[in-house]
């Protein structure tokens, strides 16, 4: 019997188009011999879409493949129940009767997905599901106790400054000066709470800042600002769960200097400043601190099933820095993390067998647990 996969993307978020990329790679990549794939839509606006509704979301190639593996999607609704009767997992809804999923594929981006809101709700109703569990995702998510925890982890990190819109909106001049004691110029504007450079941008002066920060503050209550360094950027892909493994490290190699800093369109658009490249053009060493700094920085939220970990190289001095990292790394055609695994010997559809297998694991681990005397 197949694997029934209840694919989840789109979502209430910045990162809405993304993850629909993302998913639309998933789909397209997961063994059709091995699973049976329930595509979950959800709106800009947050409504959970029907399996029809969801393949409309989809490009016109990956609908009809999705039709010729599995035939016309169902119009009935999906239902998210707790109720023991059904084994407290997400089901469809067919007339007279429910089909359970076996897991669920959250390929979701930014708010409401990556943040831990989602992975709480799969939680309550004892939902196996692929990725890291709500604390790790929450933490990974919010780039100030990101750091925290990195710091704590005896991680090297990039100096950085954050504080609330509120604070911004009522003491702009106040932030300013904060920033250019603490931080300087060059330096990184961001949203505390959201992936994909939405709402990044990079400041050089007065005028600069106090537009980035405007920008940053209409899509987090929390913004960071980070110095701005002369680095390669150097990412790591991650794959486990007790016993995570470290892909080799990839790279952004830029053709046009004068537009280092990768925004949306230059990461997802194809403009051709930019390339992938694994692996990175790096020394054995180097490579093995990357892969032992990415899995530290996975281990210190806690995480569990896949992540991606940016670094920095600085140019100056050779040190390594962890920026961040991403619990739900964009999946797509165009993204870094099938990439890494690929140059490291493991195709994309290998990947997503063994991320369902540590969802299960990890749910049967979960449920080990007693929850009454």
């Amino acid at each position: 019997m197949k694997t029934r996969v209840g694919v989840i993307f789109g979502g209430r978020s910045g990162e809405h188009e993304i993850s629909i990329r993302s998913a639309k790679t998933v789909i397209e990549q997961l063994d059709f011999d091995r699973y049976e794939v329930f595509p979950i839509g959800i709106s800009n606006e947050g409504r959970w879409l029907s399996p029809y509704e969801s393949v409309g979301m989809l490009p016109e190639s990956t609908k009809a493949l999705f039709i010729e593996r599995y035939g016309e999607p169902s119009e009935d609704r999906i239902v998210l129940s707790g109720d023991a009767a059904v084994h407290g997992l997400t089901t469809l809804d067919v007339p007279g009767s429910s089909v359970p999923l076996d897991v669920v594929f959250p390929v979701l981006h930014g708010t409401f997905g990556e943040d831990g809101t989602i992975q709480g709700l799969f939680e309550m109703a004892d939902i196996p599901y692929v990725g890291c569990g709500v604390l790790a995702s929450s933490c990974g998510m919010d780039k100030v106790f990101m750091k925290t925890l990195f710091r704590d982890a005896g991680l090297p990190i990039c100096d950085y400054v954050w504080f609330l819109r509120s604070e911004w909106e009522s003491a702009a001049d106040v932030v300013v000066r904060q920033v250019e004691a603490k931080i300087g110029y060059p330096c990184f504007v961001k949203p505390a709470n959201l992936g994909s450079s939405v709402g990044v941008s990079r400041a050089n002066d007065d005028g600069e800042l106090r537009a980035a920060i405007d920008l940053a503050a209409e899509y987090d209550r929390k913004i960071i600002v980070e110095v701005g360094l002369d680095a390669r950027e150097i990412e790591c892909a991650v794959l486990g769960n007790d016993a995570p493994q470290a892909s080799r490290p990839g790279e952004y190699l830029i053709r046009d200097e004068s537009k280092r800093f990768l925004d949306y369109t230059e990461k997802y658009d194809g403009t051709g400043n930019n390339e992938f490249v694994v692996p990175a053009p790096v020394s054995d060493e180097l490579v093995k601190k990357i892969q032992q700094h990415a899995i530290a920085a996975f281990k210190s939220i806690d995480g569990s099933g896949l992540a991606r970990v940016d670094f920095f190289l600085r140019n100056d001095n050779g040190m390594l820095l962890v920026n961040e990292i991403n619990t739900m790394p964009g999946l797509t055609d165009a993204s870094g993390y099938p990439k890494m695994w690929a140059g490291s010997g493991k195709p994309f559809p290998q990947v997503l067998d063994e991320l369902i297998q540590f969802a299960l694991e990890r749910h049967d681990d979960r449920i080990r647990n007693k929850t009454s005397k």
